[in-house]
């Protein structure tokens, strides 16, 4: 077991030497100071200029940037999370300041509130301006700051979508709060919470009463997970917070998985064809971005779809299929089998023809083309 995770930690360590790591400083008059950050952009950032990326913001950047970074590179690479920007603040020498609040009403005040706002209206703003950045914004942080990152929950328009809180500090009153406001919270909200066995008694305690209240809140725009990690410590939970977390956050991002596809897409009652144009745009809606249908996700609707003989869907999944793959043969292969099960051969022919001279994918091949040709040929008489 010690073999596996010396193994795990050595490939998240290759991996994220390849994404590009920039350090800026920020002169701020908020805070009257410089800040120095860490960022952390996508593979091949240069290359996709039309692209935009989602931004992972690390508070207590000078522990938490580099667990965060090496294992969203590690997972954007699998493709089990969009590319992202990490960015991580450094606040070694100021992070009692930076989350400092008021004794009576427990809200950010002096230091506290000028990191506050630091954030939400010059670095994200330079963030924006600087970077092909997505609407899409997860803020996480650790005891003082896992705290400190839910006073942007109270703003009316949200400055963060998701919300990583490893073993927060809680400030009086917080629990009442939160509850309060993710109950009636109007957009789409992930928050994360986690504790450990071995964690600071006293935070854990809060912590674990805090679980018990949202746990039970009903709201449809807020997606809440907990996790309270056997034998971990105020500080080794972090390790297996954040993927963790970040599992939690983008599984519907992911590729289907043989579990979805056994467990869902053959069980639906509606249209598989529907449930992938439902999954992209979800996707969307979310995260803010318009990725490419990947083709193993065709792959698994055409699977069901001809498991289920639902020629029909075809079309369908064959005109999306020449949309976002027109150089692969795919379409055209979707195509070709619904007309031939719907009883449209010469239509069939055609399209079979026509995929000569497109790329091979997924295991169709341009010999199953041509057997295709020569079925229909002999069966027709064409």
């Amino acid at each position: 077991m010690k073999q596996l995770l010396s193994y795990l930690v050595l490939v998240i360590c290759v991996t994220g030497l390849k994404a590009q790591v920039e350090y800026h400083s920020i002169e701020s008059e908020k805070l009257g100071q410089t800040r120095q950050l860490k960022i952390q952009l996508p593979r091949n950032y240069g290359d996709n200029i039309e692209k935009t990326y989602p931004i992972i913001l690390a508070l207590d950047g000078d522990y938490l940037f580099e667990p965060i970074s090496g294992l969203v590179d590690y997972n954007s690479y699998w493709e089990e999370m969009p590319d992202a920007i990490v960015v991580g603040v450094k606040q070694s020498e100021t992070r009692s300041d930076d989350t400092y609040y008021d004794e009576d009403n427990f809200l950010p005040t002096e230091e506290g509130a000028e990191f506050f706002e630091f954030l939400g209206l010059e670095m994200m703003p330079w963030l924006d301006e600087n970077y092909r950045t997505a609407n899409f914004r997860i803020v996480i942080g650790h005891d003082l700051t896992a705290n400190f990152l839910n006073y942007y929950l109270f703003k009316d328009s949200t400055l963060f979508q998701g919300y990583i809180s490893l073993s927060p500090e809680l400030a009086p009153l917080m629990d009442e709060r939160l509850v309060e406001r993710l109950s009636q919270i109007e957009t789409k909200t992930f928050y994360y919470l986690a504790t450990a066995s071995e964690d600071i008694q006293i935070l854990r305690d809060d912590i674990i009463a805090l679980n018990n209240k949202l746990k039970n809140v009903s709201n449809e725009n807020l997606r809440y997970a907990f996790d309270d990690f056997d034998g971990a410590t105020h500080y080794s939970l972090v390790g297996r917070a954040i993927p963790k977390a970040l599992e939690e956050i983008f599984s519907i991002y992911r590729p289907i998985s043989k579990k979805e596809y056994k467990e869902v897409i053959l069980k639906l009652d509606g249209s598989p064809y529907d449930y992938l144009v439902d999954k992209y745009t979800t996707v969307d809606e979310l995260f803010g971005l318009k990725d490419k249908i990947r083709i193993n996700d065709f792959v698994a609707v055409y699977t069901a779809i001809k498991k289920q003989e639902q020629w029909e869907e075809l079309e369908n999944l064959g005109k999306l299929a020449k949309v976002h793959h027109p150089e692969t043969l795919l379409g055209n292969y979707y195509l070709a089998l619904f007309y031939e099960q719907t009883g449209h051969p010469k239509k069939a022919l055609r399209l079979y023809q026509s995929a000569f001279l497109q790329e091979e994918v997924a295991g169709l091949t341009k010999d199953l083309m041509l057997e295709k040709v020569d079925l229909i040929k002999a069966d027709f008489g064409y």
